[in-house]
This record gives C-alpha cells, sequence and structure tokens, in this order.
C-alpha cells in the first residue's frame, strides 16, 4: 500500500521534469527560428503539450527565456569539461568550444527583447552567464597554453570579447559561416610562436 503511495507521487513527479525539459527544448526551436515575436502558443504547440502546462512551469515570457538562457549556459561550461577530458588536441578543443559559442548566439537572438528585460531588472542572470562561460573558457585556454599552442598573455575575457564581436552582426545574412572563419583566422593568431620565429 505505501509502495503504491510512493509510486502514485512520483509518476506525477516525473511526467512534470519530462514536461519541463520538452518545453524548454521547443522554446529554444522556436526562438531560434521565430525571433523574438515568437509565441508560447507556438513554443507550447512544438512541445505538444498544453499552454496551461506551460504557464504552470514558466508563468511569464521572461522566465521562459531565462531558462533557455540557463540552459545553455550550463549546457557549454558542461561541453568545455567534456572536451578537456576527451579532445587530445587543446587548440582543436578550444576551437570547437567556440564554434558551439557561435550556435548559442544564434539560439539568443530571438531572446534579446526579454533577455534585455530580465537582465537589466537584476544582475543575476549576467552574473552567472559571465562567471560560468569565463570559467569554461579560461579552463580550455590554460589546457591550450601548457601545450604551448597558445600564446599565454591572453584571458578568458579577451576571448570571449573577441567572440562577441564578431557575433555583432548575427542579423546579417550568412553570419555564422563568416564568423566560423574569422574564428579560424583568430585562433590561428593566437598560436604560440617557436623559438626564433619572427
Amino acid at each position: 500500500m505505501a509502495d503504491d503511495i510512493a509510486e502514485t507521487r512520483r509518476a506525477p513527479r516525473i511526467d512534470a521534469a519530462r514536461n519541463h525539459e520538452r518545453l524548454l527544448q521547443a522554446a529554444k526551436t522556436v526562438f531560434s527560428a521565430g525571433g523574438p515575436e515568437a509565441s508560447l502558443e507556438a513554443v507550447a504547440r512544438e512541445a505538444g503539450l498544453g499552454v496551461g502546462t506551460l504557464y504552470r512551469h514558466f508563468p511569464t515570457r521572461e522566465a521562459l527565456f531565462e531558462a533557455v538562457y540557463r540552459r545553455e549556459v550550463e549546457q557549454l561550461a558542461e561541453f568545455a569539461a567534456q572536451l578537456n577530458a576527451k579532445e587530445a588536441e587543446p587548440t582543436q578543443a578550444l576551437r570547437r568550444w567556440l564554434a558551439a559559442n557561435v550556435e548559442f548566439v544564434a539560439t539568443k537572438k530571438g531572446m534579446s527583447t526579454a533577455l534585455a528585460i530580465a537582465t537589466n531588472s537584476g544582475s543575476a542572470l549576467a552574473a552567472y552567464s559571465h562567471g560560468r562561460l569565463t570559467a569554461a573558457a579560461q579552463s580550455l585556454l590554460d589546457r591550450a597554453v601548457a601545450a604551448g599552442e597558445i600564446r599565454a598573455d591572453i584571458g578568458a575575457g579577451d576571448l570571449l570579447r573577441a567572440l562577441v564581436g564578431m557575433c555583432l552582426l548575427h542579423d546579417q545574412p550568412g553570419w555564422k559561416e563568416s564568423v566560423l572563419r574569422l574564428l579560424d583566422v583568430f585562433l590561428d593568431g593566437l598560436r604560440a610562436q617557436r623559438p626564433g620565429a619572427r
């Protein structure tokens, strides 16, 4: 009897967690494709859930945008840790992580209006994302510097500022391909010089 009650309580929690994940994935898809006017109704349809379910998880548009943003930041941080553990070439690991950030910008561009509201109402979101991304970038950079592949006079802040600068024209056609080409040029410029090289 007690086991049946526990199972009954556990099932709604599992369903709620599954719905939460479906809504986040759907929101990422809709916001990336639909721009700032993408509706919450479109998110619910994409997730295959009712609007009421969406509002139970995310009472406002900004709350949903912030949740997607935080999840993307967390995934980038986790990706950096995976690359450090599995990618044999430190500079290639750094390049792959920076390229993943370009995809992150593509998702964010549809959320810019709501994110501006969320970050202006308090600095917690900005501080969270800055801290997580800076630490992730620094871990990859430290490994590349230790391997003698990347010059030692650049920090994670420099790296992220350069990336943001490259992505400024993210509303222009073909911007992602252009930024990925620029990343290769940028990383070539960061390579450590061999002794005696001019």
